[in-house]
């Protein structure tokens, strides 16, 4: 399928990141990502969304701190494709609003990110000064995108249902466990999840929940990803769902352009319309790019 046949709305990476490398900021990055060990710039994007066919993206945080919020925001004033910003601040601080009070004016600041996967605490998602700060964020306009494992689906089902006004993306589809082939109970939590019509989900971040260590090829392939696509599907149907990269992270197990092969691939069958919902109109329309 040609990157034509998708349809008329710009095409939008819907998730990716940049930085500067360093190992102690980015100690998350082992030997066995040696590809990720350099920086990732705009300059590098740009070649990469080239060979896609993307025409803006979604620039996401990778470190928690304000400070490369701030850069972030600079690199997309200077970049025309990056369309907005994901970024971080301290939602369960006592200074978030002042927070909220610096990057107002900030056209680019599309939504905020925490990393809940990360946290210690299980049901950190529950806890009452986080979920001040979402309150917080109602009526400003950003998004929250949530990013957590599969086995943090129930508290994030019971936290949505405290914010019914706020909007929220699931990023990497909650992470199921694609390298053991689990789609239980993952796939019903994620049906339960999609019944509140204020959560979005993001098609991203698949490949290195896979085994790609052991099989990259495999990782990346229809008949490992299909299953997981098809619950995806199912749960939030075309209209709620978009497309990402996670680039550079993706590039641990394919290519980017291979990325965005296989996601056309699978959308082949479906309508003109629900291909650009997917591909871009979706992105659009939640982060008001």
């Amino acid at each position: 399928m040609s990157v034509s046949e998708i349809g008329p709305t710009e095409r939008i990476d819907a998730h990716h990141h940049l930085w500067r490398y360093t190992p102690e900021e980015y100690g998350w990055i082992d030997e066995s990502m040696q590809a990720l060990q350099r920086d990732f710039l705009p300059a590098d994007l740009k070649a990469a969304l080239a060979t896609a066919g993307i025409d803006g993206t979604i620039a996401v945080q990778a470190r928690q701190t304000l400070d490369e919020t701030r850069w972030l925001l600079d690199l997309a004033d200077g970049c025309d494709a990056i369309r907005g910003v994901v970024g971080w601040a301290d939602i369960a601080g006592e200074e978030f609003p002042a927070c909220m009070e610096e990057f107002d004016g900030r056209a680019k600041l599309k939504g905020l990110r925490h990393v809940i996967q990360g946290e210690k605490d299980e049901h950190y998602i529950l806890r009452e000064d986080f979920n001040s700060g979402i309150r917080t964020m109602l009526g400003s306009g950003l998004v929250y995108d949530i990013l957590i494992y599969e086995r943090h689906l129930p508290q994030t089902i019971d936290f949505v249902d405290e914010h019914p006004g706020q909007v929220f993306v699931l990023d990497h589809v909650a992470k199921p466990l694609i390298a053991g082939g689990v789609m239980e109970p993952w796939a019903a939590r994620m049906r339960e999840l999609a019944r509140r019509e204020n959560v979005w989900c993001k098609l991203s971040g698949m490949v290195t929940e896979a085994d790609w260590r052991a099989d990259a090829a495999r990782a990346s392939s229809m008949e490992v990803l299909r299953p997981y696509l098809d619950a995806a599907v199912e749960a939030f149907g075309p209209s709620r769902l978009m497309a990402g990269s996670d680039w550079p992270v993706c590039m641990v197990a394919t290519g980017y352009g291979q990325w965005w092969g296989l996601l056309r691939e699978y959308f082949s069958g479906f309508s003109e319309a629900e291909r650009g919902r997917v591909f871009g109109g979706t992105a659009v329309e939640v982060y008001k790019l």
